[in-house]
């Protein structure tokens, strides 16, 4: 297997929520282009897995796995700080971590509404924040992952849709803000990926769900990981040195699509 071109070659990049699923492969695709990698979670066994998974890897990869709530800014920033002195600085930030469940707004308890609000979004905030001081620029480049409910009203997702629009809103006024000083502030929103973890977890569609699903859907059929980790990688690299501001839709078409769609 070649990884030429080394895209991120010399490069340092911190992905919080970066020890399963898309974030994961996220993490594995800048791995191989070069990249040395700090990830972080909450679960302190997902992330010595994840850790010895990118250090196994080929080419192997320098990992360093901190274990951290996105909620709490104080260990945000010291898995920040931790990653910066070991790489001597940082290239990428990747905000992947997100909450979800399905409910009704009359079933959402003001506790669940407020935990996806900061995982979501106060956690997008608190790495970005927390990584600004840290960042080599010019040339940074900060993502944020978001997704179609962001824009799209969605039954049973209130809590998301506002926590993912606020981050929406947040990419583009860190674009605005920080660009001037060389750093890039892009989102990327996933449409339905096969075998994510939130696909698995939170939606589990019936194969009926599924094939009305993709149905639906310009591209009729389900993403895959590798597909957003590919996406991922375009926006960090040279390839969008002229992109900020931007919300990248990687959904087969999920945004424009209608039950209607032929």
């Amino acid at each position: 297997m070649s990884f030429a071109p080394r895209l991120l070659d010399g490069k340092a990049a911190f992905v919080l929520g970066g020890t399963r699923g898309m974030n994961l492969a996220i993490a594995r695709r800048f791995a191989e282009h070069g990249a040395r990698l700090a990830i972080m979670s909450r679960d302190p066994d997902r992330v010595a897995k994840a850790e010895a998974e990118l250090r196994e890897a080929i080419p192997p990869c320098e990992a360093i796995g901190i274990v951290g709530d996105a909620r709490d800014y104080d260990a945000v920033a010291a898995g920040v700080r931790r990653a910066a002195e070991a790489f001597g600085g940082l290239d990428v930030a990747v905000a992947g971590q997100a909450g979800n469940f399905y409910a009704s707004a009359t079933r959402i308890s003001s506790n669940g509404f407020k935990a996806v609000v900061e995982i979501d979004l106060v956690g997008t905030f608190h790495l970005f924040r927390a990584a600004y001081e840290h960042l080599r620029r010019p040339g940074a480049s900060l993502i944020a992952i978001t997704a179609p409910e962001a824009v799209r009203p969605m039954h049973y997702q209130a809590h998301v849709c506002a926590a993912k629009a606020g981050v929406n809103m947040l990419v583009k006024c860190l674009a605005l803000e920080w660009g001037p000083r060389g750093v890039r502030v892009n989102g990327l929103s996933p449409g339905p990926i096969s075998g994510s973890w939130g696909m698995k977890n939170v939606a589990s569609p019936t194969d009926e769900l599924v094939a009305k699903i993709s149905h639906a859907m310009p591209l009729r059929r389900f993403g895959r990981e590798a597909e957003i980790a590919d996406a991922a990688l375009f926006l960090v690299s040279p390839a969008a040195a002229y992109v900020t501001g931007t919300i990248l839709d990687v959904d087969g078409g999920t945004a424009i699509a209608s039950p209607e769609s032929e």
